[in-house]
């Protein structure tokens, strides 16, 4: 079960943050920017997730999958 719920809502994470940093991903793109970005937020706002329960992650996936989307613009390769 929490396997599913990852993918949920690293989804629908991914869609806002894709939409929010104004980036044109395909489905699967977006899924795992979604996914590894609720990884990178479960991590980092661990405390926060405990504090205040499903709401903290949901933020955190966001938060979490705008800077993987932010470390791929500016580690990623460049396009000509």
């Amino acid at each position: 079960m929490p396997l599913i719920a990852l993918i949920i809502i690293g989804a629908a994470a991914g869609f806002i943050a894709t939409r929010l940093m104004n980036l044109q991903s395909d489905l699967i793109t977006t899924i795992a920017i979604g996914i590894f970005g609720a990884l990178i937020g479960g991590l980092v706002l661990r405390v926060l997730l405990t504090i205040t329960g499903w709401a903290a992650g949901f933020v955190g996936a966001v938060l979490g999958a705008m800077l993987l989307i932010w470390a791929w613009r500016t580690y990623g390769p460049r396009r000509r």
